[in-house]
C-alpha cells in the first residue's frame, strides 16, 4: 500500500497480511517481567507441561500487544509520519498460543474516517496461529494516522 490517502477505496476488503512471527518463551518471559504476571501457565515450563495444553502459553495481552509490531511489518504508508492506537471496540481471545508457535494477522478495513491532518482507521483483525484452524484473537482495532 502505497498512501494512508488509498485505503479509503478499500473498505471492507483485506487490506494486509503480516509475516509469521515467533512468540518464543523468552518472549513470554520478557513480557511477564513487564507487567508482572508470572501466572505459572506463562511461565513454568515444568509445570505447564502437565497442563490441559501441555506448555507454556502466551499472555493474551501479549498477543494483542503484539498487532503493533504485526501491523508495522505489514504496512508502509508513503505519506504517514506518525500513527498512534487510539482503541479497541472488541476483543476476544479465542485459542491460546503456545511458546514456540508463530502467528500472523490479518487485516481487513472495516472502516475509514477523515481526520484533520490525518485519517481514523479501524481494522477487524485476526491473529492466526500457524497450523490451527481457530485464530489467537479477533480484535476491532482503531488506529489514528497523521500525514
Amino acid at each position: 500500500m502505497a498512501s494512508l490517502r488509498e485505503l479509503e477505496t478499500r473498505v471492507g476488503e483485506e487490506v494486509g497480511v503480516s509475516p509469521w512471527l515467533e512468540v518464543t518463551q523468552e518472549r513470554i518471559d520478557t513480557f511477564a517481567k513487564a507487567i508482572e504476571d508470572f501466572q505459572w501457565i506463562h511461565v513454568d515450563v515444568e509445570r505447564a507441561k502437565k497442563s490441559p495444553f501441555g506448555g507454556t502459553i502466551a499472555h493474551g495481552f501479549l498477543t494483542l500487544s503484539l498487532l503493533s509490531r504485526l501491523a508495522e511489518s505489514t504496512f508502509a504508508f508513503s505519506d504517514r509520519k506518525m500513527g498512534i492506537n487510539y482503541g479497541l471496540n472488541r476483543v476476544r481471545f479465542t485459542s491460546p498460543v503456545p511458546s514456540g508457535s508463530r502467528v500472523r494477522a490479518r487485516f481487513t478495513l472495516a472502516k475509514y474516517e477523515k481526520l484533520e491532518g490525518g485519517v481514523q482507521v479501524t481494522w477487524q483483525t485476526t491473529v492466526e496461529i500457524e497450523g490451527q484452524e481457530k485464530p489467537a484473537l479477533v480484535a476491532e482495532w482503531l488506529g489514528r494516522h497523521y500525514y
